[in-house]
């Protein structure tokens, strides 16, 4: 495919590195060539140092048959207007990096659609609502849901509580007969696996596990995980992140939010009713103490500092939270914060990538999920008549060994897959895979 991305700031720049590896051909706009040149000389990208409105600079770029636009400045209007401008001169689709909640509404999303924006993303709420998500599944340190929730993928890290431990799958399978569940990858270290049957879990391993609803319950049992209801959650800056999350869970919870910005403070205020707002240092211990971090269920630091985010998540754990998440916006800090002892990492710019990708992917492609900390990606197809995947047992059609089919949903109902499961044309699959089998994998759903 042939993409512009116009804005080379972080989401920006992680989507040209994504997509420069797909092999597709990427060029990337910016107004300032400081942002530019790192890029340039690191990956294969085109750039051009200009303002993405410029009539002349879209009309010398998209004279070319363009496959995709995608915006994503730091100002909302450039973004919108940019898409319009490019749908204008022949992209077949357009996508816009918003920051109003207002737009995402259903008819304002179909009016942006007839001026030309076909998609509009908006990072904050993703985030927001992934941290929702974990909020809910408390065993996990990652979830998505597929096929309507029929479906999840959970990750948990192990402990030297979990049972499972110094166990391989085929020992396991041995005493856990069951086809509610499975597990489709390990990262160890900075290694990502897929687990054959002699493959022996460790103390500190990431476990990604593809379950049914009705299989979650003994999902945790066997890795030594429980959910618990979160009755009391503190949240560490008033972001657009901290606000969604908060705003949602005043409902149900009592909610603690601090900030250091005063005027931020105050217009928090007055949207978050239920919500006890405290302006003070996100640093001060003694401010946390004071109020009460030791007794919260939850913590979720979403400043905009990944430093004071993982060190704040690493005192709420000592002090005794159950579910401590870290919004972590370096990528060099990722691995380091998963290995540090905080339950989850989130990184608004892996998530909005994500749900960008997917209009990149195979056409039979309905979600897309890049993994926090690796590379690994998780995809849900529909399976079209006709292609080699249903050719015979997952066993016995030479499936990369860098993929693995999790499970699926067929009419429906769903189902979790092994060696002698047949795939059927029309089923929706959940495929976890590494960079190394991607191209490989598209060509079973074609």
């Amino acid at each position: 495919m042939r993409i512009v991305i116009a804005g080379a700031g972080e989401v920006g720049t992680h989507l040209a590195k994504m997509l420069a590896s797909e092999d597709h051909e990427i060029i990337l706009i910016d107004i300032e060539e400081e942002r530019l040149k790192p890029i340039e000389s690191s990956i294969d990208v085109l750039t051009y140092t200009s303002s993405a409105t410029s009539i002349r600079t879209l009309q010398d770029i998209l004279q070319k048959k363009t496959d995709l636009f995608i915006a994503v400045t730091h100002w909302e209007d450039t973004n919108i207007t940019s898409s319009i401008l490019a749908k204008r001169f022949g992209v077949i689709k357009t996508i816009a990096r918003i920051d109003n909640l207002e737009y995402l509404e259903h008819s304002t999303s179909e009016f942006f659609k007839s001026l030309g924006v076909d998609s509009l993303i908006y990072p904050e709420l993703i985030a927001a609502r992934e941290v929702l998500g974990l909020l809910h599944e408390t065993g996990t340190t990652e979830f998505m849901e597929f096929s309507g929730g029929k479906l999840a993928m959970f990750v948990q890290k192990l402990d030297e509580k979990a049972p499972i431990i110094n166990k391989s799958l085929e020992e396991i399978a041995l005493t856990n007969k069951t086809d509610k569940y499975r597990a489709v990858a390990i990262k160890r270290n900075d290694k990502t696996i897929i687990p054959r049957g002699n493959e022996q879990f460790m103390v500190g391993d990431l476990v990604y596990v593809i379950s049914t609803h009705e299989g979650i319950d003994e999902m945790m049992a066997t890795s030594g995980k429980e959910n618990f209801e979160a009755k009391s959650i503190m949240i560490l800056g008033g972001s657009r992140i901290g606000k969604h999350v908060a705003l949602y869970m005043q409902k149900t919870c009592e909610v603690k939010l601090i900030d250091s910005d005063p005027k931020r403070c105050e217009a928090l205020a007055e949207t978050l009713y239920n919500t006890l707002i405290i302006n003070g240092d996100c640093r001060d211990i003694d401010l946390l103490e004071r109020e009460g971090i030791s007794k919260m269920d939850a913590f979720v630091a979403v400043t905009g500092n990944s430093e004071t985010n993982i060190l704040s998540c690493l005192l709420a754990k000592k002090m005794g939270v159950k579910r401590t998440i870290a919004e972590v916006e370096n990528m060099e800090y990722i691995n380091l914060a998963e290995n540090s002892g905080i339950d989850t990492i989130i990184n608004k710019k892996i998530s909005a990538a994500s749900r960008i990708f997917r209009h990149t992917s195979n056409p039979n492609v309905t979600q897309v999920r890049y993994m926090t900390g690796t590379d690994a990606e998780v995809l849900e197809f529909i399976v079209p008549p006709g292609a080699k995947i249903t050719k015979g047992t997952l066993r016995g059609i030479d499936f990369p060994k860098d993929a693995i089919v999790g499970g699926g949903t067929r009419d429906g109902v769903p189902f979790i897959a092994t060696g002698d499961t047949i795939i059927k044309a029309n089923d929706k699959v959940v495929v976890f895979t590494l960079p190394s089998a991607y191209e490989k994998i598209s060509k079973f759903f074609t």
